[in-house]
């Protein structure tokens, strides 16, 4: 496979130098794995999805270790832009073509379930996240803000959501003074967060359930069975079940995951704080995506910094200089912001799927996986964690009716796909440049 993600743009066992780092509640390093364990569950991966399965498995009674390469939360988990949306990552509209009525409505109910447990988990375990409501729509153009008009009616007339209003520009600019955009659309039954602590705060939860995590603990091999055997440099782990959490970073561990989900990379700034500028940025304390192909997203931190994420990059290997990366589009959707200071910058590795829908599969009687969050993580690997757990437990439903989603295989083997997928994402941002 080439190079490993987990430590091409990363040190071992360190979060990368983002503002969530800096800001995150300190919490002390899990052990190793040593020696020979056993366990009803193994997890391997401690982000979002794995530390989800983990608690709700624990909970249960049920016997429960967790594999983390590096640190709890060290993925997209403890990366990501924060935002808690609704639904899934794709349309509804695109839902229903795809996979009928009944379906999409299915679906819609599990994006809602999601959000819901997110906010569920932040108060039960009291999760210092700063945890807020609100995501803006923004659009480029008065026909993208007409298709996100009737889309929020869709969303009313067909699903009774009411917690999404359409905005003109005006309306927008109220929002986010940006000249960029056009209008777009206001959903107060999305949230934004600390996506770190929010992770770390799982993680304390699943520990102090019962689960047993290990960090620095990368697997080099599965051997499938009736008893699964995960190892590790230092230990191994013997369970019934074994549960794939990698996300952007399964590496080589399945090749029927690999196929489906690719890693791509995302980046993030922080700026100096703002202050009373901030009100230049965004005038409401919600958080903002925007409607480009490589999609702009934003919010500001509690202390006021604006946190942009914009730019991506398909081969293994972060930019040189994250900061000037994103620095191009923010400072197309804020000029003013020209010359402000960058405090922080990081990437981060995701994994997206070609319908950019999660990729929830029984790769045998007794191994499960959830990936391809496809930038609507959050909730959904949170959420994925849980019906996984559920799943185990015998309740399938909610797992088996994502695991239905057509999940077709990315063209070309992974040497292929990083050429393919830069040739594809120059055509989509030229088109977005030419406004075809």
């Amino acid at each position: 496979m080439g190079m490993n993600l987990l430590y091409s743009n990363d040190r071992k066992g360190h979060y990368p130098n983002s503002w969530y780092a800096a800001t995150a509640t300190p919490m002390e390093r899990f052990p190793a794995l040593a020696g020979e364990l056993t366990a009803d569950v193994c997890i391997v991966g401690g982000g979002y999805t794995g530390l989800s399965a983990a608690l709700h498995l624990a909970e249960a009674g049920q016997r429960v270790v967790v594999l983390e390469a590096h640190r709890a939360g060290f993925g997209a988990s403890g990366r990501n832009g924060g935002q808690l949306g609704s639904g899934q990552r794709m349309e509804q509209d695109g839902l229903e073509a795809l996979m009928g009525e009944p379906e999409a409505q299915k679906l819609w109910q599990l994006g809602e379930d999601a959000k819901k447990l997110v906010k569920a988990l932040i108060d039960r375990h009291q999760i210092d996240c700063h945890l807020k409501p609100g995501i803006a729509h923004a659009c480029f153009s008065k026909s993208e803000a007409a298709h996100e008009r009737a889309y929020a009616e869709h969303l009313q007339n067909r699903y009774g959501y009411d917690q999404i209003q359409p905005l003109d520009e005006a309306g927008l600019q109220a929002v986010c003074p940006s000249p960029a955009y056009r209008g777009g659309s206001l959903d107060m039954g999305a949230a934004h967060l600390h996506p770190l602590n929010f992770a770390l705060g799982l993680a304390r939860a699943a520990a102090g359930a019962g689960a047993q995590i290990c960090e620095q603990s990368e697997v080099l091999d599965i051997q499938e069975g009736a008893q699964i055997r995960v190892r590790t440099a230092s230990g191994t782990v013997t369970a019934g079940h074994l549960i794939l959490a990698c996300n952007g970073y399964l590496g080589g561990l399945n090749r029927q995951v690999a196929a489906r989900v690719m890693p791509i990379n995302n980046f993030i700034v922080a700026t100096e704080p703002l202050g009373t500028d901030a009100a230049r940025v965004l005038a409401r304390d919600v958080a903002v995506a925007d409607s480009k192909f490589v999609v702009n997203y934003f919010r500001l931190s509690d202390d006021k910094r604006l946190l942009f994420g914009g730019g991506e990059s398909y081969g293994y290997r972060f930019p040189a200089d994250i900061a000037s990366t994103v620095r191009k589009p923010m400072q197309q959707i804020f000029p003013h912001l020209k010359d402000v200071r960058i405090d922080y910058a990081w990437g981060g590795t995701l994994g997206i799927t070609m319908k950019r829908m999660p990729y929830l599969a029984r790769l045998a009687p007794n191994v499960l996986s959830a990936s391809g969050y496809s930038g609507h993580g959050v909730g959904t690997a949170t959420h994925a964690g849980q019906l996984m757990a559920l799943a185990l437990q015998g309740q399938t439903e909610g797992f088996d009716t994502l695991a239905q989603v057509p999940a077709p295989r990315f063209p070309g083997g992974p040497r292929m796909r990083s050429p393919l997928l830069a040739l594809a994402m120059t055509w989509f941002s030229l088109r977005d440049r030419l406004g075809i």
